[in-house]
């Protein structure tokens, strides 16, 4: 089992007395406790530690991540437990550390500001902030301790940012101004409802059937990530299609889920799925295991386990969850103190070390079934893992199946349950011996959002494979949640941990709660008769809390006077948005009541979903899904909606104050040998100018944001863009600069890059500028170009 020992990796002695202590000893988050006896006198977010920073008057490092984020390990070995380093950052800063899987709220704001200025994002996210307005005026991600990457070091970008704040103060104020803008309009934007309907689902469904991968599955290259809502939304479709339609799906479906249950993304031993595949073939994984990545990949094989009768996806569900029932709750009580979050990727800073073999371990352990286990797992053919972060290594074996054990069988000439019976003892020695490994740490905090969606798929598990004690977990965590997982006053909480709820729940948790809650009602293998009024009950505290006039919803309630900005997520990522999920409960409760309640309900969540459903349908795939759920209920939903959907297609221009900007085309696609290209075109208001890519060397120039063309959300591919050279523009307030005037067109080019990006997802480009007048100028602002990227 892994530790939950969360400084055991870092200390020579577990039992000496540690050198430093900070405020976050007394945090319950694995992730800050990992960081509570750093040199660094860290606080955890909280009015104290700006109140603390306006006392001193010096600005905020807030840095962000996540217990099992590697990147943000490797800064906190070389920063972050360096003493000369500590010290300068405790000078010259009052220094913050979140968790972002406790906070996603924070966390969400600061990525936007990070790929607003940096026109890139990633954890861990270093933002400098000012403290009496807690916005953002610097951002960052990693930062070497020594300059390296093409990155001034650390030191060097503390020192830089506190003799700003010191020296050109009033500047720092005015790009913390701008940036806190362009964040507002990103994050918190509000969409004039559009006709949506056939075209979308069409447009989407196509999307996704070209970015299939035919011969690995899953769609785009490397690194890949299962997408299991594109999966869910593909097998909703399938029944609401043509029969080519249909086909096509199923072969998506097929050899996506073939593929990923026979690969080393999927623990062949212990079970379970990691968090993404860094190859295109599913074999060597990114090796931290997430709960929410578990639940949602249970519940598409679930679902496939009924519409294909495939007993490799039944048995992958039986591992994926009792995976879950042993090693991410109390294996003695599934589910009745909830499941826990996370398992790291590393052990002793080596990535994936607990779960890799070589012959030797397979030797000393399966004695004469040796030959049949490297045989089946693939050691015959030899390594095929080389650490990246430690060359010097030695090579080493994931574990993968080379076929499906109904194709490995006989031709091994032997029957399938023989074969199955021999794989399953092999894998108890394999799992013994790996127990007696020094093991990752274990994040064992209980979010609420992710509980909610574990609940949803031991449901559908419970339900395919007709496994009882599957429900009866996820009715003790639907309990847990409901009753336990409560602050002080009575809100649902983000986080339990070592018997602490106090952080209260967001959109998400609420949705998801209810999501669980909605499964656990419609199950006919589940005894809780409580889940459909406790689901209303929470719903309409959520409308309460979180409700918009437009029928949608914020991420925030309207009270947290913490964040400068409320913000209303829309696109789907490693999880759904939680305004998709409200938006599927409220579809769902709408099919179970036939209530005119819930169905305008559902229709004013479609009309405040609807401008990004037609911008990017795949974007935001689960409130696309709801959309196809809608409009198969055209009976009861009648005129209260018209889905006209034959607006106009891509369009190629957006406009937005002075500036409008241009693309010539609609669609590129990448692959690992060759890039793609468009062009871009602004045009600027007579009167205005936007400053420059490159806009000088001067002091002030810092603090303006230039021209970027990058991704705003998703991953795999890097952006470069020919930008123009500005003209120099005198002002004596700021010197001088190099702006654009009238009309600009440039090249932008991208090519396949695995991993680049700030979120896992759809790559979605978007420009930034910022654009003034002889007086004044606006706040920066981004605008998401409406160009399909094709990752192949």
């Amino acid at each position: 089992m892994p530790t939950t020992d969360s400084t055991a990796e870092h200390s020579t002695n577990p039992n000496a007395e540690p050198k430093h202590t900070n405020l976050l000893v007394d945090e319950s988050s694995p992730y800050l406790l990992q960081h509570a006896h750093n040199p660094v006198d860290w606080y955890p977010w909280s009015d104290e530690a700006f109140a603390e920073a306006v006392k001193r008057d010096v600005p905020v490092f807030l840095s962000i991540g996540y217990s099992t984020c590697y990147w943000c390990h490797v800064m906190e070995r070389e920063s972050f437990e360096n003493e000369e380093i500590a010290a300068q950052m405790n000078k010259q800063f009052v220094c913050i550390k979140v968790d972002r899987e406790e906070r996603p709220d924070v966390d969400e704001i600061y990525m936007a500001a990070t790929q607003i200025f940096s026109g890139s994002g990633g954890w861990p996210m270093s933002v400098f902030l000012e403290p009496k307005s807690r916005k953002p005026f610097y951002a960052g991600t990693y930062f070497p301790a020594k300059p390296m990457y093409g990155r001034p070091s650390f030191p060097q970008i503390l020192d830089s940012l506190s003799g700003a704040y010191k020296n050109q103060h009033a500047e720092v104020i005015q790009q913390a101004e701008s940036i806190a803008e362009a964040v507002r309009e990103q994050v918190a934007q509000s969409n004039t409802p559009v006709p949506v309907g056939n075209a979308q689902i069409t447009r989407t469904t196509s999307g996704l059937l070209q970015r299939f991968d035919r011969t690995n599955g899953g769609f785009g290259g490397s690194p890949k990530f299962p997408q299991p809502v594109y999966l869910e939304y593909l097998m909703d479709m399938r029944g609401y299609t043509d029969d080519d339609t249909a086909d096509a799906i199923d072969a998506v479906m097929k050899t996506t889920l073939d593929k990923m249950a026979l690969g080393g993304i999927n623990d062949q031993i212990g079970g379970g799925f990691h968090r993404y595949a860094t190859d295109a073939i599913w074999l060597v994984p990114h090796f931290e295991k997430m709960l929410y990545d578990n639940a949602q990949l249970a519940h598409i094989y679930a679902r496939a386990t009924v519409v294909y009768n495939d007993s490799l996806y039944a048995r992958t569900v039986r591992r994926t969850l009792d995976y879950v029932l042993t090693e991410m709750t109390d294996p003695g009580d599934p589910g009745v103190r909830g499941f826990f979050s996370a398992q790291d990727a590393e052990v002793d800073g080596r990535e994936g070390l607990n779960y890799l073999w070589v012959q030797s371990d397979f030797d000393k352990v399966l004695g004469d079934d040796t030959d049949f286990a490297s045989k089946v797992y693939g050691l015959d053919a030899g390594t095929n893992f080389q650490d990246p972060h430690h060359p010097d290594e030695p090579p080493r074996n994931v574990l993968r199946l080379s076929n499906r054990p109904d194709q490995l069988a006989p031709q091994i000439g032997m029957a399938l349950d023989a074969f199955l019976d021999k794989l399953d003892a092999i894998n108890a020695k394999l799992y013994s011996a790996r127990e007696q490994r020094k093991q990752p740490r274990l994040d064992d905090k209980v979010s609420c959002g992710w509980n909610g969606m574990i609940i949803s798929g031991l449901v559908a598990g419970g339900e395919a494979v007709d496994e009882p004690r599957y429900i009866e977990a996820a009715e003790h965590a639907a309990e847990f949640l409901y009753t336990h997982m409560r602050t002080e006053n009575g809100q649902l909480a983000r986080a339990y941990r070592a018997g602490k709820a106090k952080i209260p729940g967001l959109l998400e948790d609420y949705a998801m709660c209810v999501q669980g809650l909605l499964a656990l009602h419609r199950s006919k293998l589940s005894r809780d008769e409580n889940s459909l009024p406790r689901a209303i009950e929470l719903m309409e505290q959520a409308r309460t809390d979180f409700g918009d006039p437009d029928g949608g919803y914020h991420d925030t309630r309207a009270d947290r006077t913490d964040l400068f900005v409320r913000s209303r997520s829309v696109y789907d990522g490693a999880v759904p948005s939680g305004i998709s999920v409200m938006f599927a409960n409220l579809v769902e409760l709408a099919d179970l009541t036939q209530e005119d309640l819930w169905v305008d309900r559902a229709v004013g969540a479609l009309r405040s979903m609807s401008s990004p459903i037609a911008r990017n349908g795949i974007g935001v795939i689960n409130s696309t899904r709801q959309l196809l759920g809608l409009m198969t209920m055209s009976d009861l939903v009648g005129s209260r909606y018209q889905f006209l959907g034959e607006e106009d297609s891509t369009q190629d221009e957006e406009a937005v104050g002075p500036v409008t900007v241009f693309v010539d085309t609609d669609t590129v696609s990448v692959d690992d040998d060759t890039p793609a290209e468009f062009m871009i075109a602004v045009e600027i208001a007579d009167g205005f100018h936007i400053v420059a890519a490159e806009p000088g060397e001067g002091e002030s120039t810092a603090l303006l944001v230039p021209l970027r063309v990058g991704l705003i959300s998703g991953q795999g591919v890097a952006v470069y863009a020919d930008y123009p050279k500005g003209d120099e523009y005198g002002v004596e307030s700021v010197g001088t600069i190099n702006v654009h005037t009238g009309r600009i067109e440039f090249k932008v080019a991208i090519e396949k890059a695995v991993g680049v990006g700030p979120t896992p997802g759809e790559p979605i480009l978007g420009i930034t500028y910022q654009a003034c007048t002889d007086t004044a100028c606006q706040q920066p602002r981004t605008v998401e170009l409406k160009i399909a990227v094709q990752v192949q």
